[in-house]
């Protein structure tokens, strides 16, 4: 029975990995597409193979979160809480990409997760949240203060760098633009490996321990493979849906704006993943950083209509999620 729970929360696992590279390959090519600095199919090719590479660069995140933020119950019903959630995951994010609204995949991860094990300990099962810190690290401040970070920082930056380019010809900045642009669209590909490509890790870590396959203790080469396999592969059908929400209605964006929020979204990637060790939302990130520089114009160049509903979409993720984890994990718990 183990076994055969174990091989399906790898195979859920593998689906959320391939959902979660063509939901957000979007994030990394959306503007540099919309301004011309690649093509859409080096767009995805670039994004595919950063993808991988970053999600091979470090396990350190994953551990973390399989060992110091979820205490998963061994047996059938750590196995359930896992499918449960990666269930409710996967459906979210099927839906925000017909929907062609960008969401966070982290948090609905999370939120399928939470849900699935508080509906476990109404039952009477284990209380799966062991750091005490995991609801302020993991939801409150991607969801929260990193959004507004990014927002403020690309707003920002945008002020020094058209001085700076103030007395350079408008073909030569764009141009020049450009060429940054394609740099960072890959800088973005690789920070969300990074920070994507161990979700995936850390739910088939927390699956091998919880079926006394492994003891937790290090990464499997084969799972780090695995997710970062499919993470490429998911990348390369395009995930033009949300691309066009991204480069085309939310903000008329022009190369160094483009250049301004990729770079920002790139940085804070990096530095969360290989220096906090905290999970952030690269759709999140990017997003927030090309409405921040996108408003930093002399004319209203965001749509903020549209702006509202993504903004409604990320609220709603957590909360959806965890409804249909809690819903998922009932429905399973007679089979367990």
């Amino acid at each position: 029975m183990e076994l055969f729970l174990f091989a399906a929360v790898v195979v859920f696992a593998g689906s959320f990995a391939f959902i979660n590279g063509f939901h957000d390959v979007s994030n990394a090519v959306a503007t540099a597409v919309r301004t011309r600095a690649l093509t859409p199919s080096i767009a995805v090719v670039l994004v595919a193979f950063f993808n991988f590479a970053g999600a091979m660069i470090s396990t350190g995140l994953a551990l973390l979160v399989s060992e110091a933020w979820i205490g998963l119950p061994e047996g059938p019903e750590g196995l359930g809480i896992l499918i449960a959630g990666l269930l409710s995951a996967c459906g979210w994010g099927v839906y925000t990409w017909w929907r062609r609204m960008p969401s966070s995949s982290t948090h609905a991860l999370v939120g399928g997760l939470v849900g699935s094990g508080a509906a476990s300990a109404f039952l009477g099962g284990h209380n799966i949240i062991a750091g005490e810190n995991f609801i302020g690290t993991q939801i409150v401040l991607p969801l929260l203060l990193s959004p507004v970070i990014a927002f403020a920082i690309s707003y920002a930056v945008v002020f020094p760098l058209t001085w700076i380019s103030r007395y350079t010809a408008p073909k030569r900045a764009n141009e020049n633009n450009r060429m940054l642009q394609s740099i960072l669209a890959g800088a973005f590909a690789l920070g969300h490996g990074l920070q994507d490509g161990q979700r995936t890790m850390a739910v088939l870590l927390l699956a091998l321990v919880a079926a006394g396959l492994d003891t937790g203790d290090r990464m499997p080469l084969w799972v780090q493979l695995f997710a970062a396999t499919l993470l490429a592969a998911g990348s390369l059908f395009g995930g033009w849906r949300l691309s066009h929400t991204l480069g085309y209605r939310l903000v008329r964006m022009d190369p160094l704006r483009g250049a301004v929020a990729q770079g920002v979204s790139s940085a804070m990637l990096f530095f969360g993943g290989m220096a906090l060790h905290i999970p952030l939302s690269s759709t999140h990130t990017m997003t927030s950083s090309i409405l921040g520089a996108g408003a930093n114009q002399r004319f209203d160049a965001v749509r903020w209509r549209v702006a509202n509903r993504v903004f409604l979409t990320w609220v709603l993720t957590a909360v959806a999620t965890a409804t249909m984890g809690a819903v998922f994990y009932l429905a399973l718990d007679p089979l367990l």
